[in-house]
C-alpha cells in the first residue's frame, strides 16, 4: 500500500500559494458556496475519469467535505507515484479552523469561487438545445435531473425538459428563478409539461452574501412518512444548489442505523433499547394507520408503482448531492447507539452544530 500524508487544517492553510495542486472532491454546487481559488474540481463520483488530469510533477493536496473520501483518492495518487496529502476533517475542518484563527479570511472563503477548474466535466457540444426526458419521474426526480444536467453545461445553453408530473410546472418556474437559469417558455400539451431554460451564471445568481439560502432540518421523528417528506425537501433544496443540513436526534437516529446487526459492546439497558427500536429505514412504521407494519408496506408499494423513489434511494441521492447528515451525539449516548451502527456518510455533532447551521439558514424545520 502506497503511503500518503494526512495533514491538519493549519498545515493545509500553509500550503495555499505554494507550488502544489489542490484537488477538490466536492460537487460543483458546494463549490459555489465556498472553495479554494484555482483548485481542480474533480467530484468524487467522477474520480475514475478525472485522475489523469492531476499533474504528476508536483504534490497534490486532496480534500472533500468532511475528509471521508479524500484519503481514498490520496492513496490512489500515492500508488501512481504522486506525493499526496489528505486533509483530515475535510473542507469543513479548514473552515472551522479559519473561523477560530482568522475570521476575516474565513468570511472571504465563503464567497463563490469562480476560478475552480473541473476537468472531469464532460465537454458540451455546441448544439441548439439539450433535451432532458423527465417523463414518469416523481418529485423531486424531475428537478434533480434538471439540476444534474444543467450543472455541466456552458452558460447560455438552452435546455428543453419534458415531464409528466403536474407539480413540475410550478417547481421548474421556482427552481429557474431561484438558481439564475431563466425560464424561456413553459407549455402543457397532452399531459406533457415542456419547459425551456437557458443556462445562466449560477455563481452570480444562486448565492447571496447576506442570505446564502441554507436549509436546516431537525428530524426528531422516526416515522416513515415524515422521513420521506424530509428527504424529498432536502433533495429539492440540494437540486437548487442550497446547502442542506439534516440533524437527527432521538427516534430520528433509527433512520441512520444499518439494517444488519453490528457487534458492539453495550450494557443491558443499551441492548434492550437496540432490540426495541427499528434498525434502519426498512423497519420504520407510519405515523398514522401503520396497522402493525402493513401500512408502511402499502405506502412503499404505492410509491414503487407510481415511480416514486424509495426512501433508501432518496437518502443516497441526498448524500451524493452533498446534503449534510448529522447524528446527535448526546441522543446516541442516551439510546446506546454507537457510531459503528450508523450508515456511511454520517457526521456526529451536538447542539452547537445544529444551532450553528440553523443560524446560517433562512429556513429551519423541526420534523
Amino acid at each position: 500500500m502506497a503511503e500518503y500524508k494526512t495533514i491538519q487544517a493549519e498545515e493545509f492553510d500553509a500550503l495555499i500559494g505554494q507550488d502544489v495542486t489542490f484537488v477538490d472532491l466536492r460537487e460543483p454546487d458546494e463549490i459555489l458556496v465556498a472553495g479554494i481559488d484555482g483548485a481542480l474540481n474533480i467530484p468524487f463520483s467522477k474520480i475514475g475519469t478525472g485522475l489523469d488530469f492531476i499533474p504528476s510533477g508536483k504534490p497534490a493536496v486532496v480534500f472533500c467535505r468532511v475528509g471521508d473520501w479524500s484519503s481514498e483518492v490520496a492513496e490512489l495518487l500515492a500508488d501512481r507515484g504522486i506525493e499526496a496529502y489528505h486533509l483530515e476533517g475535510g473542507f469543513q475542518a479548514y473552515r472551522t479552523y479559519l473561523q477560530e484563527t482568522d475570521p476575516a479570511k474565513a468570511e472571504a472563503l465563503s464567497h463563490a469561487v469562480e476560478t475552480a477548474v473541473n476537468p472531469a466535466a464532460p465537454v458540451t457540444e455546441k448544439t441548439d438545445e439539450v433535451k432532458i426526458d423527465a417523463k414518469g419521474l416523481k418529485c423531486p426526480g424531475p428537478i434533480v435531473k434538471v439540476a444534474d444536467t444543467i450543472r455541466e453545461l456552458d452558460e447560455g445553453t438552452l435546455v428543453r425538459v419534458e415531464a409528466t408530473e403536474d407539480a413540475f410546472a410550478s417547481d421548474i418556474a421556482v427552481w429557474a428563478e431561484r438558481t439564475g437559469n431563466p425560464l424561456q417558455s413553459l407549455n402543457v400539451e397532452d399531459g406533457v409539461i415542456t419547459a425551456v431554460l437557458k443556462k445562466g451564471s449560477a455563481v452570480k445568481e444562486s448565492v447571496s452574501e447576506v442570505h446564502p439560502h441554507e436549509k436546516t432540518m431537525v428530524v426528531f421523528s422516526g416515522d416513515l412518512d415524515k422521513t420521506i417528506a424530509a428527504f424529498i425537501m432536502a433533495n429539492g433544496a440540494a437540486s437548487m444548489g442550497r446547502p442542506v443540513t439534516i440533524f437527527f436526534t432521538f427516534w430520528g437516529l433509527n433512520i441512520l442505523r444499518r439494517p444488519e446487526k453490528v457487534n458492539v459492546k453495550k450494557d443491558f439497558i443499551e441492548k434492550m433499547f437496540g432490540f426495541m427500536m427499528p434498525r434502519g429505514t426498512t423497519k420504520l412504521g407510519l405515523s398514522r394507520m401503520n396497522m402493525g407494519g402493513a401500512g408502511a408496506k402499502m405506502i412503499r408499494y404505492i410509491m414503487k408503482k407510481n415511480g416514486i423513489s424509495s426512501l433508501e434511494e432518496l437518502i443516497q441521492d441526498a448524500i451524493q448531492h452533498g446534503v449534510r447528515l448529522v447524528a446527535c451525539q448526546m441522543s446516541m449516548d442516551i439510546m446506546g447507539i454507537r457510531k459503528e451502527e450508523l450508515i456511511d456518510g454520517i457526521e456526529l455533532g451536538g447542539v452547537a452544530t445544529m444551532l450553528g447551521s440553523a443560524e446560517n439558514s433562512d429556513l429551519t424545520y423541526f420534523i
